[in-house]
This record gives C-alpha cells, sequence and structure tokens, in this order.
C-alpha cells in the first residue's frame, strides 16, 4: 500500500467520520452530541468503510489485479453536506481495478467482497449490542450494526458504479440474497431489537 492510498484512506475515514457524527447528533449542529458521536463514529465507520474497501482491494490481488482506493473529492464534500439535511450519501471513493484477465465472475466476487464485509462485521457489533457489557458498548454495537448494514445495503443498489451492479451482472441469485440480508438488517432486526436501538 503506497503513501498516496494510505492518505486517500484516512481522509475519507475521518470525513466519513464526521458525516455520520453529524447525522446521528440531535439537533442541528450540536456540539455535545457530535462531542459524544464523532468518537463511536471513528470506530463504526473505520471498521465498515475500511474494510469494506480493504475487502475489495485483497480479491483483487488475490485475481493477480492491481487495485489501489482513491478518494473522491466530490463524495467527500457531498456526504458532509447531505449529512447536515438528515441523511448520507456515502461515496467517499473507491479501489480501482487494473487488469486485462478479470472476468465477470472475479469482477462480481470482488464487488460482493465489501458489502459481505460489512454484513459480517454488522453481526459482530449486534452481538456486541446483545451483550449489554455496559451503556457505551451497547450504544457502539447498536451503531456499528445499523451503520454497517446500511452500507452494506446502499453499495448493493444495482445503480453502476456501486457494487450491486456488477454482483447482480455476475449472479442476481447471490444479489437477491446479500440485498435481502442487507434490507431486513435496516428496515427490521432494529424493531426486533427494539430496546438497543
Amino acid at each position: 500500500m503506497n503513501k498516496k492510498e494510505i492518505t486517500d484512506l484516512v481522509i475519507s475515514w475521518l470525513t466519513i467520520s464526521i458525516a455520520f457524527a453529524i447525522l446521528v447528533s440531535p439537533g442541528f449542529l450540536n456540539v455535545m452530541g457530535f462531542a459524544l458521536a464523532f468518537p463511536l463514529s471513528l470506530i463504526v465507520v473505520g471498521t465498515g468503510f475500511i474494510f469494506h474497501e480493504l475487502a475489495h482491494r485483497q480479491v483483487a490481488l488475490h485475481f493477480g489485479a492491481h487495485a489501489e482506493y482513491r478518494a473522491w473529492n466530490f463524495g467527500l464534500i457531498f456526504a458532509l453536506v447531505s449529512s447536515l439535511f438528515g441523511f448520507i450519501f456515502a461515496a467517499p471513493g473507491a479501489v480501482y481495478i487494473y487488469s486485462n484477465t478479470i472476468d465477470r465472475r472475479q469482477n462480481g466476487l470482488i464487488s460482493i467482497a465489501g458489502p459481505a464485509t460489512n454484513i459480517i462485521v454488522s453481526i459482530g457489533f449486534l452481538a456486541l449490542a446483545i451483550a449489554s457489557i455496559n451503556e457505551w458498548t451497547t450504544l457502539l454495537g447498536a451503531l456499528g450494526f445499523r451503520i454497517n448494514m446500511f452500507l452494506a445495503l446502499f453499495n448493493l443498489l444495482p445503480v453502476p458504479p456501486l457494487d450491486g451492479s456488477k454482483v447482480f451482472a455476475w449472479n442476481p441469485i447471490i444479489w437477491i440474497i446479500a440485498i435481502a440480508v442487507s434490507f431486513t438488517g435496516v428496515f427490521f432486526v432494529p424493531e426486533m431489537v427494539g430496546s438497543l436501538f
């Protein structure tokens, strides 16, 4: 991993963490709420976003491609602006893959790796929330679950250049299963364990 790639990952991580902290803070630019939300956001967005991108990168490298993460400045700015209006358009950047030999199946596997990682990480956070060790870990677990499931669902939308379009083109059945799991995680699991959320 080169210096540019590390810099882009860190800038994207911090920016998206700020955006999610603004989104979950009570009231418009509530300073105390933001101060409490930002450390939690750093952890859950760090695991969700960075693991997502690294999963794409590692699977691409496994298939012999050259892969590097690059930040998208407009996407970072838009994430911040959208968070002020009560939603987040999370497109901070992407792993760019260079290869003449990647086929549709390999591209589908590279693409599903990111959302699948978010789903796996979200299950870990849900277990942390359910364990209810203390108020802080319960909050961390609930927030980590929701953000990771949201990232999975968003990225699985079948709209280019999002991951979902490439997964769907490769294997519609796997796409349906993955988006159903993430949709359930976003819209139904919080209702099922409502006391934690």
